[in-house]
């Protein structure tokens, strides 16, 4: 019998393209469906009742929340294709570590800067680029966080090179006179089909998505 396999989706969300690349790095089949973040489907609020937002995978009938915990679970139910995470328990947990702090660090710091004002947004600016000036340290000269191949950290940092445009155009400065590692990374991850066709346009993000919430946030 064929495996059932739908995503929850939101373009723009850095948390749903994770799952996108992880999908696509396997060559997985999965059937799309586009939620609403300001008008939440049944769907979404059946599959995830708890946190009520995307990405939700939804594997034969059941759902597995939280994007992080959806990459892992796809890299060990087809954990023969293209392996996210390494076979020796310590450079696994070395891995879930870099992911955790891109999880807890990236966003928050990035929502600050589109969101913020004044001296909020300034030191949201300096946060962010302490954290990825810290990423760049554990990237060291290795193509990929994963070493050769992407994995989980890769995976996990990805989506927010999309919204790089946004910050910067948000906040007035740019990221790459400041991590240019990052950036070429980045760039070398985009050279992989797998990513580009995951990943959302970052002008697309601003123009669609981030002009638009900013307006019905009140926000300038």
């Amino acid at each position: 019998m064929a495996e059932e396999l739908v995503l929850l989706n939101f373009f723009s969300s850095a948390f749903a393209m994770r799952v996108r690349v992880a999908l696509a790095e396997k060559g997985i089949q999965y059937e799309c469906k586009e939620d609403n973040l300001f008008d939440k489907s049944p769907l979404l609020l059946e599959m995830n009742p708890i946190h009520k937002k995307v990405p939700v995978l939804i594997h034969n009938g059941k759902p597995i929340c939280e994007s992080l915990i959806i990459v892992q679970y796809i890299d060990e139910v087809w954990n023969d294709r293209s392996p996210l995470l390494a076979s020796d328990p310590y450079q696994r947990s070395q891995t879930r570590f870099w992911a955790d702090y891109v999880d807890k660090k990236v966003y928050s710091a990035g929502k600050r800067i589109w969101l913020g004002k004044g001296e909020e947004k300034e030191a949201a600016k300096k946060e962010l680029l302490e954290v990825l000036k810290t990423l760049e340290r554990e990237l060291g000269d290795k193509v990929y966080f994963g070493g050769e191949t992407i994995g989980l950290v890769d995976v996990a940092l990805l989506p927010f090179s999309s919204w790089f445009y946004t910050y910067e155009t948000c906040g007035n400065f740019s990221i790459e006179a400041e991590c240019p590692k990052i950036v070429a990374w980045a760039r070398r991850c985009m050279k992989k089909e797998s990513v580009s066709k995951s990943l959302a346009d970052p002008h697309k993000i601003y123009n669609d998505f981030v002009l638009d919430a900013k307006k019905k946030l009140g926000i300038e």
